[in-house]
């Protein structure tokens, strides 16, 4: 990014702004929402997905830890719900490490824009269920199954496998469980492509991280106010927004610059 113009600098922080408001909002988000905009400015995935990926590692840890302190502190000498659903996210990587490993290694052949462009097309159709506040709730396992693994695939090949994730999981853990446990679940997701990147000796940017994760804070603050607001809303809402937001990120994965 070194031969960058001013103005590009600026448009790079501001969208890492809105990326760390999208993350910390929703619980997901942050990657697929930012790379069609940041591609504008630089067609160079490789740049962004090191930071992005650490940026999605220091807030996911920090939130879900967050999370379960205050449980505690609210529910002192009581018995105290885990901010996870444990249980559902260990029968999903189970399902998931497998297919997330061979997208890392780039073993399958289809292309990824193809591959994308099928799941976009999957979770646009959950969410317009979740938009209508009539959420579809697969009763077939072997669906669940189904989607999982190309959710892990396609986060292995990139970082944009989170809506068809989201989709699934939305269907099987309690709201107020949900962002927690998804930040929980992209915390282990990224960290396996981070020993990718640095197997394969892709820069991680580093120097680049000293400016742009303040911009993810700032992002991640206003974020924060908008997530309470969700969790004290009707269900309705909270399910309204999901949709909305599902769509959205389809609809910029389908249009996002191939590269």
């Amino acid at each position: 990014m070194a031969d960058l113009l001013w103005h590009q600098y600026v448009l790079i922080g501001l969208i890492f702004v809105w990326s760390g408001f999208v993350r910390t909002g929703l619980g997901f988000g942050g990657a697929v929402l930012a790379l069609p905009f940041l591609l504008i400015v630089l067609n160079e995935p490789l740049v962004f997905l090191p930071i992005i990926a650490v940026h999605l590692m220091i807030f996911s840890s920090w939130i879900a830890w967050k999370g379960y302190r205050q449980l505690r502190l609210e529910r002192q000498g009581q018995a105290v719900e885990s901010n996870i659903d444990w249980g559902y996210l260990g029968y999903a990587m189970k399902i998931m490490i497998i297919p997330k490993l061979i997208g890392v290694i780039g073993l399958l052949t289809l292309p990824p824009q193809v591959m994308t462009s099928i799941i976009f097309v999957i979770v646009i159709g959950y969410a317009i269920g979740y938009l209508l506040n009539k959420p579809i709730k697969s009763k077939n396992k072997t669906l669940d199954i189904v989607l999982l693994m190309l959710g892990g695939y396609v986060s292995g090949t990139s970082l944009i496998g989170a809506p068809l994730l989201v989709a699934v999981f939305a269907s099987h853990v309690a709201k107020h469980q949900l962002r927690d446990t998804l930040f929980v679940l992209w915390f282990i997701l990224v960290l396996i492509k981070m020993v990718s990147f640095i197997i394969f000796g892709v820069d991680l940017q580093l120097i680049h991280h000293l400016w742009l994760l303040p911009c993810a804070y700032i992002g991640h603050l206003i974020g924060e106010r908008f997530h309470r607001y969700l969790v004290n809303a009707d269900t309705p809402i909270f399910f309204r927004v999901l949709g909305l937001v599902l769509i959205v990120v389809s609809v910029a994965g389908l249009l996002k610059p191939p590269g």
